[in-house]
């Protein structure tokens, strides 16, 4: 065989080799092509199951399934109620507070109307009907009538006294032994008849009415009394508490009523907002819609931004709901009239950023803190009610003086007297009237000696409470400070957030404007718009919270150092802001050379 034949044989042979191994290649890939579209049939037919099994689970809509472009229903009236535009200002007519004891008429809840409200206003309407301070303002007055009261008893007590009373006595007097052997007194003596002889076995009987009256003044006066400075010491205490807690809970208010306040501000924009993608999607939906008749796009697009729309939909509904409790919850804290409901007039303005750091602030807030002056006060409160409490053992010195003047009226009638010479010969006169006066004074001591341990027991309670008040100080004082740095820190994460939150909305927005022009124009897909839809809703809604976020930080740093009045009769002025007071600068007249 030659050589050619040889190389000829060798060549076919390697055709013939790397074809059947191409074949075989091709086989196994189409075969393993086969088996992945088989898993993936597999894959979409447990999915469909499971699908089936969740439609099974939930009930079945009365009304029927959609179809699949139905166009969105109408708002309910009963969110749409609630929520609809201020209808003015609030009129000063309706700002008075309903009566504590009254409850609202089915005619007052149904014509129920909608004033806007500044927070200037809010916040004094809420001062002015608040219960909860109205209430502190009547134990303010309470602890100022008591210590009223306990300087009284520096001053003597002055009483009218007076008494009046009738009654009748019948009287049967016999003498089982006479008196004829008293001596040799001839006034005794039977025979002749003395004027006092009583025989044995005399007797009488007598009828005596009385009424008789007595009128007077009288006076006690503790000349020497150890407890009575101790109880007045503890009087002034508890005013001072009950002040120190009136203005504790005018920062509370004003924390309460600013935060419901912006709340309300961030469900107003959250409206806003949603309503706003909601009227994106309709735009959107429509040009998905005219696409598709043109051919542009499938029908996908358009289901999916049918999907959309009804989600948004869903959420401009729970936003409409949330204003309306919002408006509701500042209706609460301001304890307005059962028919007004409260609108926020205020735009949405970031507060400035707030002028001291972390350290100044921390002690500028314990400095003179109402909070924490209120227990200081309740400790010196019951040290001076331990002093009282102990001063009972010590002796006590009083003056007493009284008199007066007194009637009385004696009528004696019925008189019977045995035959043999009568009984207890006494003077019987038929009418007697008798007046007169009486006065005395003097002094009385009065010294506890044994009480088996009833005032010391007391007096170690009494300690056992300042040792609690002072433990109460220590929570409320680390408290303060926990609360504090959280406002603190929430306030500057906001105002960082709110300048990255800008910056994305600014770049979300330039991203949906051209994303929707690429899709209006077939160079971009419904999915690229959908996101960058969902983006810039998300960016609107971040910027919302942090602002809000800046104000309520804000307005919570505000409640630890707010300058408030102690007396509920100081007038109150409301501040959104606090200035850090300027250190003061010496004149040149003062400096030194």
């Amino acid at each position: 065989m030659s050589t050619v034949t040889r190389l000829t044989r060798l060549a076919l042979g390697l055709v013939i080799g790397s074809a059947s191994l191409s074949i075989t290649s091709a086989q196994a890939q189409i075969a393993q092509e086969s088996s992945g579209v088989e898993r993936l049939e597999r894959s979409w037919n447990d999915l469909d199951q499971q699908l089936r099994a969740l439609d099974a689970l939930i009930p079945s809509d009365p009304e029927g399934a959609p179809a699949r472009y139905t166009p969105a229903p109408a708002l309910p009236q009963t969110l749409l109620q609630p929520n609809r535009v201020a209808e003015g200002p609030l009129p000063p007519s309706s700002t008075a507070a309903p009566a504590p004891l009254s409850l609202p008429s089915a005619q007052e809840l149904q014509a129920g109307e909608v004033q806007g409200l500044t927070l200037l206003d809010a916040l004094g309407l809420g001062f002015a009907n608040n219960p909860a301070l109205l209430a502190q303002r009547e134990r303010v007055a309470a602890a100022l009538d008591a210590v009223q009261a306990a300087l009284g008893t520096y001053w003597p007590r002055i009483s009218a006294v007076a008494s009046g009373n009738t009654g009748q006595i019948s009287s049967n007097n016999v003498a089982s032994v006479g008196n004829a052997d008293l001596g040799n007194s001839p006034l005794f003596a039977p025979n002749p008849r003395g004027a006092f002889f009583v025989p044995t076995g005399g007797w009488a009987y007598l009828n005596q009415s009385t009424t008789r009256g007595s009128a007077g003044l009288q006076l006690d006066y503790p000349l020497l009394d150890f407890a009575r400075t101790p109880k007045v010491q503890a009087a002034r205490a508890v005013l001072e508490r009950e002040r120190q807690r009136y203005a504790n809970q005018l920062r509370q208010l004003q924390l309460k009523i600013s935060e419901a306040y912006y709340r309300l501000q961030q469900a107003d924009q959250n409206v806003r907002i949603q309503d706003s993608a909601v009227r994106n999607d309709l735009l959107i939906l429509q040009d998905s819609m005219d696409l598709k008749l043109a051919g542009l796009v499938p029908r996908l697009d358009v289901l999916r931004r049918s999907a959309i729309e009804a989600s948004d939909q869903e959420a401009l509904i729970q936003a409409l709901a949330d204003r309306a409790i919002a408006r509701r919850r500042l209706a609460l804290v301001l304890n307005l009239a059962a028919e007004i409901t409260p609108a926020a007039s205020d735009p949405i303005a970031v507060m400035p950023k707030w002028p001291l750091d972390l350290e100044a602030s921390l002690l500028a807030a314990y400095r003179g803190n109402p909070e924490l002056e209120a227990i200081l006060a309740t400790r010196t409160a019951l040290a001076r009610q331990k002093d009282a409490t102990a001063a009972e053992l010590l002796p006590r010195l009083s003056l007493f003086a009284g008199g007066g003047s007194y009637g009385q009226n004696v009528n004696q009638f019925n008189l019977a007297v045995s035959s043999n010479g009568g009984c207890c010969g006494g003077t019987v006169i038929p009418t007697l009237n008798t007046s007169g006066y009486d006065w005395s004074f003097g002094l009385s001591l009065r010294w506890l000696l044994f009480d088996a341990g009833t005032t010391s027991g007391e007096a170690r309670a009494l300690q056992r409470q300042i040792n609690a008040a002072s433990q109460d100080y220590a929570a409320r004082r680390n408290a303060i400070r926990l609360r504090l740095e959280a406002a603190f820190f929430t306030h500057e994460a906001s105002l960082a957030k709110l300048v990255s939150a800008r910056r994305g909305l600014a770049a979300a927005l330039e991203a949906f404007r051209d994303s929707r022009l690429r899709y209006q124009t077939g160079l971009s897909s419904e999915v690229d718009l959908s996101i960058t839809q969902e983006r810039l809703i998300r960016s609107l809604e971040q910027r919302l919270n942090a602002t809000v976020g800046v104000n309520i930080s804000y307005a919570q740093l505000l409640r630890e150092l707010l300058p408030v009045p102690r007396d509920p009769a100081a007038a109150i002025t409301p501040d959104l802001r606090w200035d850090a007071p300027q250190p003061s600068v010496a004149s040149p007249a003062m400096e030194h050379p």
